[in-house]
């Protein structure tokens, strides 16, 4: 893969760049603020782009900001943004960028880079077009329930299969997950779509816009 690495912590943004190029993928920009970021994504088009939500010259949200912009400014690029704790409005914000247009996205926190595998497994799912959370923002959702939460027609069952769908994982990966037959799990997913009153369209818009519901609800 082509990737490209915004974070201001210069050690791990070297510690990435070693960790990408000898797992064979190049790095074509390194860059430590959101405006390098952006003029990086736009110049070089990359597979896809790690971002650090908190970057120069506040650290808040420049990180975010400038992934979101660069999405605008090149429709479907795939963003993996890291966090270093769990804030679940900003994985609110990315997704909301996916729109109609898709494109991957995901929201790690940064200490899943220490599980190398795990990692670079979820960057190669969003640089193929998938949604990635955190689990740890998957389980933070659950306390932020309302009163009209949109989800409150599905059963327990259908609720674990969103969840496991909000992390990321595929079909065949959930009902691995779950111990139970593919042919469940696509049922499961139907019932959602349907529950949720998502239109007949792509499998993956339709699993985005359900990642959308449940992250909101």
């Amino acid at each position: 893969m082509r990737v490209v690495i915004a974070d201001d912590a210069v050690l791990l943004r070297e510690g990435l760049v070693r960790l990408l190029t000898e797992r064979g993928h190049e790095v074509v920009a390194a860059v430590g603020d959101g405006d390098a970021l952006v003029g990086a994504v736009v110049a070089h088009r990359p597979d896809v782009s790690i971002v650090d939500v908190r970057m120069p010259p506040s650290h808040t949200d420049e990180g975010l900001r400038a992934a979101v912009e660069a999405r605008r400014l090149v429709s479907r690029t795939p963003v993996l943004v890291l966090s270093q704790y769990v804030e679940v409005s900003y994985a609110d914000d990315l997704l909301a960028t996916t729109g109609g247009a898709g494109g991957g996205v995901g929201y790690l926190l940064k200490d899943r880079v220490a599980d190398i595998d795990e990692f670079l497994d979820s960057l190669a799912r969003v640089a193929a077009g998938g949604t990635v959370l955190d689990p740890e923002v998957v389980g933070q959702l659950l306390v932020r329930r309302r009163r009209d939460d949109p989800l409150r027609e599905l059963t327990p069952r259908e609720r674990e299969v969103l969840a496991l769908m909000a992390e990321g994982h595929s079909n065949t990966a959930i009902a691995k997950a779950l111990v139970v037959t593919d042919g469940a799990v696509e049922k499961h997913v139907r019932n959602i779509f349907t529950k949720l009153g998502l239109p007949p369209d792509t499998a993956q818009h339709r699993r985005v816009l359900a990642v959308l519901a449940y992250l909101r609800g």
